[in-house]
């Protein structure tokens, strides 16, 4: 539900009615927002005086309170207040321990019994409301290991006790509770996590605010170069699209992944991003088109407000983006490094380090790469890198250095985003068709040739302005096939285009918007094999995107059958968007969305690969944490990971991790 006119946002209160009341129901009881805790919720309004935002937004728009059931004491059911007790277990202690009742144990030994034990004493929860879709719901933890008998019964009680009678639903939070509730008699109705998902509309993906000029503009338009984003626009868009330049903040039509590039930049830039439906037709957005405004994507709500230029412009002034600093360039190493040997050890030089240094010759992504060789029991595909001594060999030789410089001296470049692309595709056109050094490619060859037993490699760009701690630069440049056993892949045709894509328009863009110099930017190349029979790819986070607060620590996957793509589907395409939470009995599952690429009902990846990539993920966060880990200034700390399954027919997939880098702010 929304406020009309030109101040949108989702807002709980705007959507209940404080008095209303449903089958079952006692009479409002008044509660007030101090109260310690009830035992039963007579209206909205009493559920309103005491509920929380719960502890992650997975899906938005959501109040929760816990539950307490006692069967020590007649199944006494309580519904503790969250800002009093955020967490079963103070409540229980301070209330239902001794006087009478038998002692409550230490917290250890109550969350070994409290959860899983068939005789536990109490049965806990959470009954929540979810604003979007208007549906009330009971959820257990998703680690709990109650039985159809015990979810049935608690589901009874709580019924019994609200307003809301048999509107209310159980809600399964993981793979494991969803499979006790296949047992559940009709009487208890399911809703699923992707249900629930399904009524929403509205994502938020980056939180954060900014002031710009409203602009509609098709995916399609942004593809084929008929419209173009400034710094200072906030873009409405009809879908996610594959490439953006740089923006002042995101809505799409379409709901996007955390891990989508489009999200990536977004929070490496720190400008809000969100997903809202039917966006591209609202009236109410659509009434703002041209027009200066303020958007703050909130986790909850969103606000898009009309404001001055004059207010714009001072919020310009003030947040216009610091300048990021590259590593600068090493062009003393000019040996082809194998993946172990890419940074210094580790008695030399600690891990931040060693990356930052190796930066300079091989680039960050080649750098990372060189980190991952040293997580224990974590298997990368062997390979190699390429300095940028040899890419600025080719630009120098060929004058593109020069040209360049002329370029950026040039006042229709510099006024011209339509110029600015046609001259920065002129260059990279005039890069394809130029000799790369004969000794290169020769070493290259045979370096493929005599050590590696396939030939057809993965050449990805590694410059020393990507995968930096505070910018990524994800989706900026290209990655290409190439083969020196195959004449359609020569590997020649594969190192240009990777050079070349230094002056894609989107990473000019991007490195223009955060203050780098562009002359100071060069390419390096990771090698490594290709995975021709990949069974499934994805993306992951090595922390819980959902959560800020640290408290529910999960593993973000996003996985697809085969090689399609994760990050940038083609429309139309979905993907498994799932939480493994590491730290929980059983890595138990959430997932938020699913592949529409495999059978209804099944999974990109079975039980054993995700506990093998969980385990991998942990061992990955384990070892950067001292490099990129939580700080008083950043908290919340991730690494984004893309990885593989693959194995010969016949045999079971092996896990391979193809990049590591620190995620945004």
């Amino acid at each position: 539900m929304r406020t009309a006119g030109i101040r949108v946002a989702a807002s709980i209160v705007a959507a209940v009615t404080l008095a209303a009341c449903g089958d079952n129901t006692p009479a409002c009881e008044g509660i007030v927002a101090d109260t310690p805790f009830v035992t039963h919720l007579g209206c909205e309004a009493d559920f309103l005086a005491i509920a929380s935002r719960p502890l992650d937004a997975t899906i938005p728009g959501a109040r929760s309170v816990k539950t307490t059931i006692d069967r020590a004491d007649d199944d006494a059911l309580y519904f503790p207040n969250p800002s009093v007790y955020p967490l079963h277990y103070g409540f229980i202690a301070d209330n239902l321990s001794g006087d009478g009742l038998p002692l409550v144990p230490s917290l250890t030994d109550f969350n070994a019994t409290e959860y899983t034990a068939p005789d536990r004493r109490f049965v806990l929860g959470a009954f929540t409301y979810y604003e979007q879709p208007e549906v009330w719901v009971y959820e257990i933890a998703p680690y709990d290991t109650a039985d159809a008998a015990m979810i049935a019964f608690a589901y009874r009680r709580i019924a019994g006790a609200t307003f809301v009678g048999s509107r209310l639903y159980f809600h399964p939070t993981s793979e494991a509770v969803a499979a006790a509730a296949a047992a559940l008699p009709a009487s208890v109705p399911v809703i699923t996590t992707e249900e629930l998902y399904a009524g929403i509309d509205y994502q938020p993906l980056n939180v954060a605010e900014s002031f710009g000029q409203l602009r509609f503009v098709s995916a399609d338009q942004l593809g084929t170069g008929q419209a173009y984003l400034s710094f200072r626009d906030i873009a409405v868009l009809d879908r996610v699209p594959n490439d953006i330049s740089v923006a002042l903040g995101i809505i799409t039509s379409e709901f996007q992944t955390p891990l989508s590039h489009v999200n990536v930049l977004s929070k490496n830039r720190g400008t809000p991003n969100m997903g809202l439906r039917d966006a591209f037709t609202r009236a109410d957005l659509r009434a703002l088109e041209g027009r200066w405004v303020r958007l703050a994507v909130g986790p909850y709500d969103y606000q898009l407000v009309e404001v001055s230029k004059g207010d714009a412009d001072a919020w310009w002034d003030s947040h216009r983006p610091s300048a990021v600093q590259v590593p600068g360039i090493d062009l003393s190493v000019t040996d082809l490094r194998d993946d172990v040997a890419i940074l210094a050890p580790v008695s030399v030089l600690p891990v931040k380090e060693a990356v930052s240094a190796a930066t300079r010759a091989f680039g960050g992504k080649a750098a990372h790469f060189g980190a991952l060789t040293r997580v224990p029991d974590v298997t990368i595909p062997r390979g190699f890198a390429i300095p940028v001594y040899y890419y600025r060999q080719f630009v120098v030789q060929h004058g593109f250095d020069t040209r360049v410089t002329a370029m950026l001296a040039d006042p229709a470049f510099q006024d011209s985003p339509a110029e600015r692309d046609r001259q920065l595709a002129l260059l990279r056109a005039d890069m394809m068709v130029a000799a790369v050094d004969p000794t290169l490619l020769q070493a290259v060859g045979a370096k493929i040739v005599d050590e590696f037993t396939y030939t057809r490699m993965r050449f990805r760009s590694s410059t020393n302005a990507e995968d930096l701690d505070g910018f990524t630069g994800a989706g900026l440049y290209t990655s290409v096939s190439g083969d020196p056993n195959d004449p359609d892949l020569p590997i020649e045709d594969a190192i240009r285009e990777v050079w070349a894509s230094v002056w894609r328009f989107k990473a000019f863009e991007e490195r223009s918007y955060r203050g780098i110099d562009h002359l100071a930017v060069a390419m390096a190349l990771l090698v490594h094999r290709s995975f021709p029979a990949e069974e499934s790819n994805g993306v992951a986070l090595t922390n819980n995107p959902f959560d800020a607060t640290g408290l529910n620590p999960a593993f973000y996957v996003n996985a697809q059958i085969g090689g399609a793509s994760v990050v940038l589907p083609p429309p139309g395409v979905t993907t498994d968007q799932f939480l493994v939470f590491p730290q929980q009995i059983g890595l138990p599952v959430l997932y938020i969305a699913r592949s529409n690429l495999v059978a209804p009902g099944s999974h990109v990846l079975d039980h054993e690969q995700t506990v093998t990539l969980a385990r991998a993920l942990d061992r990955i966060h384990t070892y950067f944490e001292p490099a990129y880990g939580p700080t008083p200034d950043q908290p919340w700390y991730a690494m984004d990971i893309e990885w593989k399954f693959e194995g010969e027919p016949g045999q079971p997939p092996q896990l391979y991790v193809k990049q590591a880098r620190p995620h945004g702010p």
